[in-house]
């Protein structure tokens, strides 16, 4: 899926690639880690409540600000995903999401992937939609704040 933000691509980058605040944009998940470097680990926790599964990742590419992918090696997710920021101008940028899944329980889990899949993209489409508002309303107010920062209420960071 892919969004374009009112937002240069670097300030969208910095906000993709600060892990543990994609809470604020990405729907009923949260990440542990600071990967900044091909073979960092991270964790994902996603599901709501007790409904929940671990999704463990390893980063298999990472060149900032323009792209990123990660190796899903958790019980439940397999496969590859990523992120791209593509510069469209100086004040604005086109961000892919992508994910290459390799279903789990054959058959079931490709049945299975007719129902939930289309949920799936929804929650895609509504992350990168939070991600976009959260952007370009720091962006408009002036602030130099991260996604996660200003959702969660945390300190503004200081301009580079």
């Amino acid at each position: 899926m892919t969004v374009t933000v009112g937002v240069p691509a670097e300030k969208a980058w910095a906000a993709i690639a600060d892990w543990e605040s994609q809470r604020a944009w990405m729907v009923a998940t949260q990440v542990r880690g600071s990967a900044d470097a091909v073979g960092g680990k991270l964790e994902g926790r996603t599901g709501i409540g007790p409904v929940a599964f671990l999704d463990t990742m390893t980063v298999t590419e990472w060149d900032p600000p323009r792209r990123c992918t990660v190796r899903h090696t958790g019980h439940v997710v397999r496969g590859s995903g990523g992120f791209e920021v593509a510069a469209r101008g100086a004040d604005a940028c086109q961000v892919t999401w992508w994910e290459r899944v390799d279903l789990p329980f054959g058959l079931l889990g490709r049945i299975g992937w007719l129902a939930i899949g289309p949920t799936t993209r929804l929650f895609f489409l509504v992350s990168l939609g939070r991600l976009k508002r959260i952007l370009e309303a720091a962006q408009t107010t002036g602030a130099a704040k991260t996604a996660g920062a200003a959702e969660s209420g945390e300190a503004p960071r200081q301009p580079d």
